[in-house]
């Protein structure tokens, strides 16, 4: 008998106003969809995300259980603690402790074969791939990532992350030509920051893909690293 080849453990990092354990319902049909194959593991944002007021920037896939389980890896309106994707801005709150939340997951959860994000967790996810492209974090060893409605943050503290080296970190990047949240463009924008990437286009909108016809996309991705 062949020996069973172990799961892919892959760091999951959900979007603004998510949490871990909604992330993980909606990835169901991922984790469905590629069964034994990999492992996803789940963490929280450090942020509490104020209850939506005047914030134009929001994601449909809400967390469960009120506001106070809302979660976000930064905002770009520093006075507000609010995140819109699309806003310029020259300083941003609460990068550096999502870092070290990051930081901490590996260390204490991992190791990881890989990692994932979705929308401002697949933002978040380009940061960390480039930081450990430049060798700034030592603790980092991702062999891959899946970046998921990803897009360049619009703060201008963060373009250091982008005007690198390219990221040789081999890369899939997953968006839809209908989202509304993240349209296609702005992830499209993100892939020149990495080399070789592999793209997955679906006709949707913000959301991760996990159709019969996606399957063979991840599969094909993720079996390099198996």
């Amino acid at each position: 008998m062949s020996k069973a080849v172990p799961p892919l453990r892959i760091l999951c990092i959900h979007g603004y106003r998510q949490n871990g354990n909604s992330f993980r319902e909606k990835t169901g049909a991922l984790r469905k969809l590629l069964k034994k194959q990999v492992e996803l593991v789940y963490i929280n944002a450090p942020h509490q995300v104020p209850a939506i007021q005047n914030e134009t920037y929001q994601e449909p896939e809400k967390a469960c259980g009120g506001d106070e389980d809302q979660g976000g890896w930064w905002f770009s309106n520093v006075q507000e603690r609010s995140f819109n994707a699309q806003e310029d801005c020259e300083s941003s709150l609460g990068l550096e402790d999502s870092v070290s939340t990051v930081r901490t997951a590996v260390k204490e959860l991992g190791p990881f074969d890989g990692i994932l994000g979705f929308s401002q967790g697949a933002a978040l996810v380009a940061i960390l791939c480039a930081l450990q492209e430049q060798k700034l974090e030592p603790d980092f060893n991702f062999r891959f990532a899946i970046l998921v409605a990803g897009f360049r943050s619009a703060c201008s503290q963060h373009q250091r992350f982008y005007e690198g080296p390219s990221i040789t970190i081999p890369s899939l990047h997953v968006f839809g030509q209908d989202d509304r949240v993240i349209p296609e463009k702005m992830s499209q924008d993100l892939l020149p920051t990495f080399d070789g990437v592999q793209i997955l286009v679906h006709p949707g909108g913000h959301f991760i893909p996990a159709a019969s016809m996606h399957r063979q996309t991840y599969q094909d991705f993720l079996k390099k690293f198996q």
